[in-house]
């Protein structure tokens, strides 16, 4: 497919690049009036997700108004475990409520077996459909899913959590259980991603928001191997693994046969290229909270991120998303700095 702009596929194909390509990590909505606008018109978050051509059009919203180099589907990862059986709601200022939890073998039986992915979320891919219509093949389009550990926490947990100190008690206590779950949420996400790509997104990331409360141990023994489960499945295609706050694990994720790793800001650009090697692209990883900051600051700091980058295998992300009472036009410096930046021919 020819894409009008296509510098976020070449960046991880390692291909030759213009000028280094820029997204933001939830960069559809929250930050945006005309997001907010559509939001108003709904009940909640959920039936925002769940109505396809609204989701199609806050996906958008950031390539028309922000200019951003891909767009990122708008949905949630949550739609994984709720496809599988453990519903939940979005309660607002609260975050997910699921109605029942996993932290027993009785539990399992919550679950449903042979799910049919294309059926119980097709909004999602009717979602897609519409937004490629919309994109005409100006971007990219990035599906995603959460990592196992990352969904594993929410269906043990209930709710979102500081510590998920029940997800974690499991892994001691019954690690067979574990493994088990985190199984069956690998093998939903792969039918789920592999759907995503039949409905027409160009690349996939992979959210492993919660790998950062693990030890190095725990993480490469329930985290890194169903990561790779799910990476195996897609060879070749345009593939993002972001671990939050795994920094200790980052060799093992860099044995992984996905095309880009996303860092934190917590992580630093040249000591992750050190361990990482070139044959990959890393993506990030400026700090959301720098975006606060004057405009001249804003500037100033991307380019700083942007002169530490050793070859051109880089694609230009916050380390995390951006925070929702963030002003859009700091957002817009960031990314007309790395427009206007002038790539380095290493």
């Amino acid at each position: 497919m020819d894409f009008q702009n296509d510098l976020y596929l070449k960046a991880h194909r390692g291909e030759a690049i213009t000028r280094y390509p820029v997204w933001l990590m939830r960069q559809a909505g929250r930050i945006l009036p005309e997001y907010r606008a559509v939001r108003a018109k709904l009940s909640g978050f959920r039936e925002l997700v769940e109505t396809p051509q609204f989701a199609a059009e806050v996906t958008i919203q950031p390539v028309d108004l922000l200019g951003v180099d891909a767009a990122i589907l708008f949905s949630d990862i949550l739609v994984v475990p709720d496809a599988m059986g453990l519903r939940y709601e979005m309660i607002e200022q609260k975050g997910p409520s699921f109605e029942k939890t996993i932290r027993g073998e009785r539990d399992l039986a919550y679950l449903d077996d042979n799910i049919d992915v294309s059926d119980r979320l097709s909004y999602v891919f009717e979602a897609i459909k519409l937004t490629k219509q919309g994109l005409a093949n100006r971007v990219p389009l990035i599906g995603f899913a959460g990592a196992p550990w990352t969904i594993f926490c929410y269906m043990v947990e209930g709710r979102g959590s500081k510590t998920f100190s029940e997800s974690r008690k499991l892994l001691y206590t019954n690690p067979s259980l574990a493994h088990e779950l985190l199984g069956r949420v690998a093998t939903t996400t792969i039918h789920y991603m592999k759907e995503q790509i039949n409905a027409g997104v160009d690349a996939l990331q992979l959210f492993d928001s919660w790998a950062g409360i693990l030890p190095k141990a725990q993480y490469e023994e329930f985290g890194v191997p169903y990561i790779k489960q799910i990476v195996d499945s897609f060879p070749g295609f345009p593939f993002t693994v972001f671990s939050k706050g795994a920094s200790t694990s980052l060799s093992a994720l860099s044995e992984l046969n996905n095309s880009c790793l996303g860092l934190d800001w917590q992580m630093d650009i040249e000591e992750a290229r050190e361990m990482v090697g070139y044959a990959k692209t890393l993506q990030g990883n400026l700090d959301p909270c720098m975006l606060y900051a004057h405009p001249n600051r804003v500037e100033a700091e991307t380019n700083k991120l942007l002169n530490s980058f050793r070859n051109q295998r880089h694609i230009v992300n916050l380390g995390h998303g951006v925070y929702p009472d963030t002003n859009p036009e700091n957002v817009k410096v960031l990314i007309n700095t790395v427009k206007a930046y002038e790539i380095k021919h290493q």
